[in-house]
């Protein structure tokens, strides 16, 4: 359950027009750095938060129970905070993420609104964008791998096996059919074309071919 300090809890419910947004990041190799949509620089557990940064919050998911939730975060990347360089050598990858609601005259009344790492990272137009997943995330994450129609590979990747001629331009759906009939390649099929769906219950008996309940690759 979220604590918020009384004061700031009163500021809040009049309405105070000194309240701001900071970010914190902490990176896995120990580094840390903050961000405000204030228009000057704070300190906030410990970190120092810019105000130049053009730190935005974005799109933003706030689920309960076990659901993971998700928000974004945009903004510049120059050479002082988020840089291209840094991005590319991964060191951004998994960070952990705060976002916090402050009051800027008094920067150590404040309450955390929200906690994840981050996931994605991706560059638009000079800026960057950031997708960060919730607590929860985790739990959602697929770990090996899952029985379905669907193949699971990935086109043209060591477990398909379709070389770059092979695949020439074009794209897959992931269906046994496609894998078959478009590339030739049912041997390497990821998936699990024969089990049985909600289209069983409406499935009659085929007429023509081979009905010995063997597998369709062979």
């Amino acid at each position: 359950m979220r604590t918020i300090p009384t004061e700031l809890a009163d500021r809040i419910e009049s309405g105070a027009a000194t309240l701001c947004h900071v970010w914190l990041l902490r990176r896995s190799d120990g580094e840390a750095m903050g961000f405000t949509d204030h228009d000057g620089d704070l300190e906030v557990e410990g970190v120092a938060c810019r105000a130049s940064s053009g730190w935005t919050g974005g799109v933003g998911e706030a689920q309960t129970g076990l659901a993971a939730g998700s928000l974004s975060a945009s903004g510049g990347l120059d050479d002082a905070a988020i840089t291209e360089a840094d991005i590319a050598a991964g060191l951004y990858d998994g960070a952990r993420v705060e976002l916090w609601r402050v009051d800027w005259m008094r920067p150590d009344l404040r309450v955390r609104l929200w906690a994840g790492t981050l996931a994605r990272i991706r560059r638009e137009a000079g800026r960057f964008v950031a997708d960060l997943d919730g607590p929860m995330a985790a739990l959602e994450r697929v770990v090996g791998r899952t029985y379905g129609r669907g193949c699971d590979a990935v086109l043209g990747d060591a477990r398909c096996r379709l070389g770059a001629a092979a695949v020439g331009g074009r794209s897959c759906d992931k269906r046994w059919e496609t894998c078959v009939g478009t590339f030739g390649n049912g041997a390497n099929f990821q998936g699990f074309p024969d089990i049985p769906g909600e289209d069983f219950l409406t499935a009659r008996p085929f007429v023509g071919g081979r009905n010995d309940g063997g597998s369709r690759r062979r």
